[in-house]
């Protein structure tokens, strides 16, 4: 059985969103239902509608970072109950028998079912947040703190686990020179990490307009892409770099940036092929490396992290009519119209 619920889709590639009634499944007995509060817009959500990553499944209704409230749990549910306050990510299932999934790192399970643009285990279509209510299994939801604003929460589920996971699994900490390559929607959370881990954080932007914010946000420094004197002021002065731009940047310019024996974390999807020297990386034994957001298990464990040392995304809250325009600013100006993620407020889809 299903239940019709209110949402936002873009009806064919490159569209427009548009206000539609998507069905989502009863709740099995291992399900939860969540009246969505807030979904974040990210900026893979236009290059999705776009085609940016191969053909769309449509209807597409966005939205992979979600908070909510539960309204209806399974008769098999065990850690919801009604009332309680939750977070929806990038994926909504997984295979639970391959290696990955029981090492608890089901977020790269090869049989992922992602939030939406995906097909769940009946080869029905999954749709995202954009919407009024969704259905999840409970083992795929993450419990959000009460010390912990809904609609800044939102994008923690996206945004906030992919920059702090590779954190967590890099040991950034008291001590550590980390540079933070782009000052949006993630890398705004990432300098609001590091800092709280103990790290010494130096933003590397193409502008100056975030400057403030940066040093305000924990950067003891910020710099200049556009400024040859970037890279020779701090050449191999990084012990780790986060790259959080989704675009063909120069990479070897950024990588004479990474000491000896550092790393180079990127998180970004360009939509297109990059390059990059291999000897930037053989001169000076450099890792270049990657990370996907981080399992249920982390991203409890960052949510708690957020109430504890007081970290919260920047969001800007929009209504259901603003969509296209969020949207549109995150296709154009790769998001650097917004400070520093926009997030739907659910109640008015």
């Amino acid at each position: 059985m299903t239940t019709l619920t209110d949402a936002y889709a873009a009806m064919e590639r490159g569209s427009r969103v548009t206000s539609i009634r998507i069905p989502r499944r009863d709740p099995g007995p291992a399900d939860v239902r969540i009246d969505v509060a807030y979904a974040g817009v990210c900026h893979s959500d236009p290059l999705q509608i776009d085609g940016a990553w191969g053909a769309g499944i449509f209807p597409m209704v966005p939205g992979h970072e979600s908070s909510g409230i539960v309204t209806e749990v399974g008769a098999e549910v065990t850690r919801f109950r009604v009332g309680d306050r939750v977070g929806i990510g990038n994926f909504v299932d997984s295979c639970r028998e391959c290696d990955l999934c029981h090492k608890g790192l089901e977020h790269y399970c090869r049989k992922l079912i992602v939030t939406y643009n995906g097909h769940d285990k009946a080869g029905d279509p999954t749709y995202g947040g954009y919407s009024r209510s969704i259905v999840v299994d409970e083992k795929y939801l993450a419990r959000i703190p009460e010390g912990l604003d809904l609609a800044s929460a939102a994008p923690l589920m996206c945004a906030g686990i992919t920059v702090y996971s590779p954190m967590r699994q890099h040991g950034v900490g008291p001590g550590t020179k980390l540079g933070v390559v782009g000052m949006g929607g993630l890398g705004h959370l990432a300098v609001k990490f590091a800092h709280a881990l103990g790290a010494e954080v130096t933003v590397l932007s193409q502008g100056n307009s975030k400057k403030d914010d940066a040093l305000a946000f924990g950067a003891s420094d910020f710099r200049t892409t556009s400024d040859p004197s970037t890279f020779t002021d701090l050449a191999e002065h990084f012990d780790i770099i986060i790259c959080t731009v989704s675009a063909a940047l120069n990479f070897d310019q950024l990588l004479s940036l990474v000491r000896f024996g550092g790393t180079f974390v990127n998180l970004g999807a360009p939509d297109g092929p990059v390059s990059l020297g291999m000897s930037s990386l053989i001169r000076s034994r450099i890792s270049f490396t990657s990370s996907a957001i981080g399992s249920i298990a982390q991203t409890e464990e960052m949510l708690d992290y957020c109430v504890r040392h007081d970290i919260t995304a920047e969001v800007e809250t929009i209504s259901a009519e603003g969509i296209n325009h969020a949207l549109d600013t995150l296709r154009h100006k790769s998001g650097s119209g917004v400070r520093y993620r926009y997030v739907i407020d659910a109640s008015t889809i």
